[in-house]
């Protein structure tokens, strides 16, 4: 088991009809490593919507024949999914598409309720017929009641937000306009930006402001909702300041590209020096640095730097495997490691290795990811961790949702490298992770359990599926 991406979120708004789809799946295109379930996008053009979503990966739903069937439109929200409440499939596809008499809606979530299944209760017994098993589509319930009292789309949301707790960044797109909004603890990123012809875009994270040519402008501020329309971009700030700024300290560590900035800190400065923390405090007597693609590199060269010892490339990433090849049969005996990695043998064989990656959830790829070095003729091979030992589930977004799959809460660092069979085992330690993110405004939450909202008593990511089941065998 390994940790997956979290969801992208896109959005765009020109003045005149200006091929907003396409920009939105070049946006998405640059955020594809944060969800590989499915994706989707909803063009507006000109009140009218119109909409494409599946299973995938977006150079599979979404042909360049496809693309130019769909109208040119000046606004789009986009989506790609990897799902963290409800289950994967076409049915939970985003945005979720809303048609109500107060008007149209189209809705992208990147994040996670902690109070998800409380709000569903509520709804169902009010008379909500839920047709996705996402929390997304919780959030465009509430959103829709509050429109009925509200004058305005984001007046509604402001609304809804008073209700919502856990981890959102959402785009939202009305008929007239694009609207973006942060939880107020800021989970996790989201950031917009000025088109080169005029307009602006919305983005989980800056490289896909880059991937389109839009100028990054900032962050959106915890709590925050942004309106952009042809005045321009209008802040809505009644729920800035009111919780304490809890980043996901993950998106740095693993989630986002290295390439993006979020929150005002380089992603790769943060896993440079997260390498360079883990060489002082885990110093190691070796011959080569090597790190486990793609986002152990940086802290591979990070620890290089500060140890001395020469950094190389050791394990080779098959890219061209998504997350929907067929995976192997047990029948065929056959591991998917191995079809994902190869060690490099000219490089590795009788080198003592320091080997760097970003975590170890069950142990069990990391095991492997050894044992193909090993084979590969690593004389010694010690293991770097650049985040702490995992200890507790998240209830924000990440795919960590048992402690009875975690090793870590199972055997120290000693026991757990004679399990995967590594020479030695250092994790990153708790206490240096603001050095990270230049603040202590941030979640540790999955390492040290010190959760900033209250834990949900249901928790398990198919809660919504086990229901849905349980009433159609009744």
């Amino acid at each position: 088991m390994s940790i997956h991406e979290e969801c992208g979120v896109f959005g765009v708004w020109t003045p005149e009809p200006a091929g907003a789809a396409e920009l939105c799946y070049y946006g998405l295109f640059a955020l594809q490593h944060r969800g590989q379930e499915s994706c989707g996008i909803v063009v507006n053009d000109d009140g009218v919507f119109a909409s494409h979503k599946d299973a995938g990966l977006l150079g599979e739903v979404f042909t360049p024949e496809l693309l130019g069937r769909m109208p040119r439109g000046n606004m789009a929200v986009g989506h790609v999914r990897y799902g963290t409440t409800g289950g994967s499939g076409r049915r939970n596809c985003q945005p979720i598409e809303v048609n109500h008499q107060k008007g149209k809606m189209a809705l992208c979530h990147n994040g996670n309720l902690s109070n998800a299944a409380r709000l569903r209760d509520r709804l169902e017994l009010s008379g909500a017929i839920f047709h996705t098993t996402s929390d997304t589509e919780i959030i465009a319930y509430i959103v829709t009641q509050k429109r009925l009292k509200a004058p305005s789309i984001e007046a509604a949301l402001c609304a809804a937000m008073e209700e919502l707790e856990g981890a959102y960044s959402l785009a939202l797109m009305s008929a007239q306009k694009l609207i973006a909004a942060r939880d107020p603890y800021g989970f996790r990123p989201l950031c917009y930006g000025e088109l080169p012809g005029g307009g602006y875009a919305v983005a989980s994270e800056s490289c896909a402001l880059s991937a389109i040519g839009a100028k990054f402008l900032r962050d959106l501020d915890p709590g925050e909702i942004l309106v952009f329309g042809p005045e321009g971009v209008a802040s809505h700030r009644e729920h800035c300041g009111k919780k304490p700024r809890r980043l996901c300290v993950f998106e740095y560590i693993y989630f986002a590209r290295p390439d993006s900035v979020v929150d005002g800190v380089s992603v790769h400065g943060a896993r440079l020096r997260a390498g360079e923390l883990l060489a002082e405090r885990h110093p190691a007597d070796a011959d080569l640095v090597i790190g486990v693609p793609d986002s152990g590199l940086d802290a591979a060269l990070g620890f290089s730097r500060a140890s001395g010892i020469p950094y190389g490339i050791g394990l080779i990433k098959n890219k061209y495997i998504g997350r929907t090849f067929i995976s192997p049969t047990q029948s065929q005996r056959l591991d998917q490691v191995r079809i994902k990695l190869s060690a490099i043998e000219a490089a590795v064989r009788g080198k003592r290795l320091v080997l760097v990656d970003d975590s170890i959830v069950r142990g069990t790829t990391s095991g492997r990811i050894v044992g193909l070095l090993r084979e590969a003729g690593a004389r010694e091979i010690h293991l770097r961790i650049s985040a702490p030992p995992f200890m507790n589930p998240c209830y924000y977004g990440t795919d960590i949702d048992s402690r009875e799959h975690l090793i870590a809460c199972k055997h120290t660092a000693e026991e757990t490298a004679r399990i995967i069979g590594a020479d030695s085992l250092g994790y990153l330690p708790v206490e240096v992770l603001p050095e990270l993110a230049g603040t202590d405004g941030i979640c540790t939450a999955c390492f040290d359990g010190r959760y900033p909202t209250p834990i949900p008593a249901d928790t398990r990511k198919d809660r919504f599926e086990r229901r849905l089941s349980e009433v159609i065998s009744r």
